[in-house]
């Protein structure tokens, strides 16, 4: 079993993925708004990339307000439906990713920039959408929760704190914990490259310290000060930033280690 996370629109590495022949775990973020380090992505190709990185600057800065002010003085300006365009773009990366994951097998959730609909609508034959859910596989219970942490954007794929206290709640005890945001620990969340700490879950810290899973994977931080951790008996493993670095974590005999796409 591979775990990846923050795919950003990487169809050609998710089709060699599949052919390692091995259930995949999605871990959400299966589009891209904006990659960070080029500018690429569906704001760039509506708006173009002078805009896109006028907001990833706003962005890097945690300065919510001025990404809602620059958005709406170009809705104004242009009188475009930004919402509904820039949706056509992630349709059509949703598109690639489903022709990609064909021919493959495995399990999925959402991430801060995915629209969940979106993403379950897109899933091939043989992938599962298990937001809210456990699995068993080899005798290991996998507890599953989507979602980014709640933000002034207020996103499709953002879910409340109380929604995550929720679910983790009615997961109950898991061996390993599979969410795409990490726990609210500045190491695990504290984003180098940018030099800002990203909003990490206190519900999820609260689960394991409370429920000690043997394991948690996630994502969403992609250069993380720290890819690994411990809270009490866990461990917390990122998963990486797939799209720039093709990296994954494999479950194999009980152990979760670090992948790549060399094997």
């Amino acid at each position: 079993m591979i775990f990846i996370s923050d795919v950003h629109d990487s169809p050609a590495a998710l089709k060699r993925l599949v052919g390692f022949g091995e259930e995949i775990v999605i871990l959400g973020d299966l589009v891209n708004l904006t990659d960070y380090r080029t500018g690429e992505g569906a704001v760039a190709d509506v708006l173009g990339a002078e805009f896109a990185e006028r907001a990833s600057r706003a962005r890097a800065r945690g300065d919510y307000a001025a990404m809602r002010s620059l958005w709406g003085e170009h809705a104004r300006a242009s009188g475009q439906d930004l919402r509904k365009e820039i949706g056509q773009v992630l349709s059509t990366q949703y598109d690639q990713a489903r022709q990609a994951l064909e021919g493959g097998h495995g399990l999925a959730i959402h991430g801060n920039v995915d629209r969940p609909e979106a993403l379950l609508a897109s899933l091939p034959e043989g992938f599962r959408y298990v937001h809210g859910e456990v699995v068993e596989r080899a005798g290991l219970r996998l507890g599953f929760v989507g979602g980014g942490v709640p933000t002034p954007l207020q996103a499709d794929g953002e879910v409340s704190d109380e929604e995550m206290r929720s679910i983790l709640a009615r997961l109950g005890p898991v061996d390993i914990l599979c969410t795409h945001v990490p726990p609210a620990l500045p190491p695990l969340r504290r984003d180098v490259i940018t030099g800002r700490e990203e909003r990490g879950s206190d519900p999820v810290l609260e689960y394991l310290g409370e429920s000690q899973p043997s394991y948690h994977v996630f994502g969403d931080v992609h250069q993380p000060q720290a890819s690994m951790w411990r809270v009490g008996g866990t461990r917390c493993l990122n998963a990486g930033y797939f799209r720039a670095t093709g990296r994954f974590l494999r479950l194999a005999d009980g152990l979760v280690r670090v992948g790549s796409m060399g094997g």
